[in-house]
Parts: structure tokens; C-alpha cells; sequence
């Protein structure tokens, strides 16, 4: 099997070169490497090309977004039947794609595996082993910030992979349309993942493919005003064009309930005007959105139940109600 290795750079400074040298150790080398540099202007693909100049280095004018430049390394890869995607801030064991290969073998229907992520300053604690999608909308890396323990030593199928590490058979994504190059950043390998479930693929958490995961290093971190936008306008995006059938009504109350929820939680933080502006530009493209969601809903061909059966129960109002509840009767208890 031919696995061609796509990182996105933006920015990336030494963080780029040593994931290429975790690359270069890797002990079953990667037929490809190709990094495709969204106008970065820190000299990473500079000193990059000094150290490691046996990669390809793509050099966009713009940053074009992690979709649309993942869809371009996608497409330069048309020699390989599996194209890695990685972050520059994402550093693997150097087995990582020699136990990929070795349970490719194992799952030969299945078409994209998520890598086990680590906290790079604290490989005891686990940054993400696959994303969980709960039937609100909301999606989140599995056991994150949990202790590594806590993670089961076998495969296990999951919604969906964090494609800041992550392994897909390439004619299964071009099947499913790549990344939307609309949502820029952010929730597009959610949506990826939930358009491969829904014209019948499957994602396997791998135990033993390892990457340790600085986490949002290139963003600007979790919180930054970037990554609140994106992510609360694409979270929008990905329930309308995805949801299947029935669900999608019957779900609809819970997503905008959460929604609300995100925006309240947001205000009381200070950033009232970038999830607003979130919001308000999620609304302004429901029209493109409901688009997409007729054109996606009309190629799936596995059922709605079975794609709703991947996904998490309860809602993010649920839990505010029961974290409420739980605070009152521990005031009232205390009184």
C-alpha cells in the first residue's frame, strides 16, 4: 500500500521541521511527502527546505485554508491508494505508519483511521483518540485532556478522525467531494467524516498509531478569536448539510438550542462579537447550505439510523440543565 503524507504548513517555524524529521525516522517510509504552504511568512519553508529537502514543498500565494490546500495535496497524491493528513504541530512515533499499514490489513473495508494523539508537553494525557459527534451538533476529540490509561488498547470505531493525524484511502474522500473548501478551518473534518459515514464508510481509532499533538499551535490556541468563529459557524454548517432524514427535524431543536447555549457561554467569556458574527455569517449561507445538504442527502446510501447509532445521546442544554440542577441541590444540601 502507497501512503502519500500531506501537511499543511502555515507559520509552522521549527514545529515544521520536526515533524519532518519524525517523518524522515518513520520505519516504514512514506512513498510521498508534500507540504503545501498557505503564504506562510515566518522562513519555515526555508530552514524546511535546508534540512529535508527530499520533500515536496507546494508554495500557495495565499492562505487558501486548511481545506482547500489539504483538497490540492489530495489531488497531487493520484499515486497513492492512502493519503496521511498531518499537522506540523503533530509529531508520530516512528512506527506510526507501520502500525497503520499493519491494520489496514486487518480492517480491508475500512476507509479512514484516526491516529492515537498525545499532549506533546505531557504524553501522559491524551489530546484526542478520534472525534465524538453528539446528535446536537456538537463534536469533540475523545478523552481529551483524560488520563492515556482510560483508552481502550484495541481498535475501535469511532465518528470520525482529527485530521490533524489522520489516514484516508484517497478515492473514498474524492467519492465523498473532499474538504468544503467554505468552511476554511475548523469542524471540515467533521464534515468530512460525516459525509464518509453517510455514503457508507467507517473510522477506526488505532491504538497504537501515536502522534503527540501540540494542540492549536497554529491558530493562535483553543480560545482565539480565529477559532471561535470558524468553529461556531462551521459547527452550523456541518448539522444542516449532514443530518440525515428524519433526524434532522427531529434534532433541530437541540442544535439551535445549543447554539444559544454557545452564545450565552461566549458573551459571559468576552467574546460576544465573534460568536455573534459566527452565528450571523452561519445564517447568511443556510441557503448555500441547504444546497449542499440536498445534493449530500440525495447520493447516501446507508441508513439514517445507522448513521445516527455512530453518534453521541443527550445535548449540550441537557447538560447545562443537569449541571444546574446538581449545583442548586448541592446548595440547597449544604444549607
Amino acid at each position: 500500500m502507497r501512503v502519500a503524507v500531506v501537511i499543511v504548513n502555515f507559520n509552522g517555524g521549527a514545529m515544521l521541521q520536526d515533524c519532518l524529521a519524525a517523518l524522515q525516522a518513520q520505519t516504514a517510509k512514506p512513498c510521498r511527502v508534500l507540504v503545501m504552504d498557505n503564504g506562510s511568512g515566518d522562513g519555515s519553508i526555508a530552514d524546511a527546505r535546508d534540512k529535508h529537502a527530499w520533500a515536496e514543498y507546494h508554495l500557495l500565494n495565499d492562505n487558501v485554508g486548511f481545506a482547500r490546500a489539504n483538497n490540492l495535496g489530495i489531488d497531487l497524491a493520484a499515486d497513492c491508494e492512502w493519503v496521511a493528513l498531518l499537522n506540523p504541530d503533530a509529531f508520530p512515533e516512528r512506527d506510526w505508519i507501520e502500525m497503520f499499514l499493519r491494520r489496514a490489513r486487518e480492517f480491508p473495508d475500512v476507509d479512514v483511521f484516526a491516529s492515537r494523539m498525545l499532549v506533546a508537553q505531557d504524553p501522559r494525557l491524551v489530546d484526542g483518540a478520534g472525534d465524538a459527534y453528539r446528535v446536537d451538533g456538537l463534536a469533540w476529540p475523545r478523552f481529551q485532556g483524560r488520563p492515556v490509561g482510560e483508552l481502550s488498547s484495541l481498535p475501535e470505531e469511532v465518528f470520525a478522525p482529527c485530521a490533524g493525524a489522520a489516514f484516508y484511502r484517497r478515492r473514498a474522500v474524492l467519492a465523498a467531494g473532499g474538504f468544503c473548501e467554505r468552511f476554511f478551518c475548523y469542524y471540515e473534518d467533521v464534515d468530512l467524516g460525516f459525509r464518509l459515514r453517510l455514503y457508507g464508510s467507517r473510522c477506526v481509532a488505532l491504538p497504537d498509531a501515536v502522534v503527540h499533538h501540540m494542540g492549536s499551535a497554529i491558530t493562535g490556541g483553543k480560545g482565539s478569536t480565529f477559532s471561535v468563529y470558524h468553529a461556531h459557524r462551521n459547527f452550523v454548517w456541518t448539522f444542516v448539510r449532514n443530518m440525515p432524514g428524519k433526524y434532522f427535524w427531529l434534532y433541530f431543536p437541540a442544535h439551535v438550542g445549543a447554539n444559544l447555549a454557545s452564545v450565552l457561554l461566549f458573551i459571559r467569556k468576552g467574546m460576544g462579537r465573534e460568536i455573534l458574527r459566527a452565528k450571523w455569517d452561519a445564517l447568511m449561507g443556510l441557503r448555500l447550505t441547504w444546497q449542499e445538504r440536498q445534493s449530500i442527502q440525495a447520493r447516501r446510501n446507508t441508513t439514517a439510523e445507522a448513521v445516527v447509532g455512530a453518534m453521541q445521546r443527550g445535548t449540550l442544554v441537557s447538560s447545562v440543565f443537569r449541571a444546574i440542577t446538581a449545583t442548586l441541590r448541592k446548595t440547597f444540601d449544604s444549607g
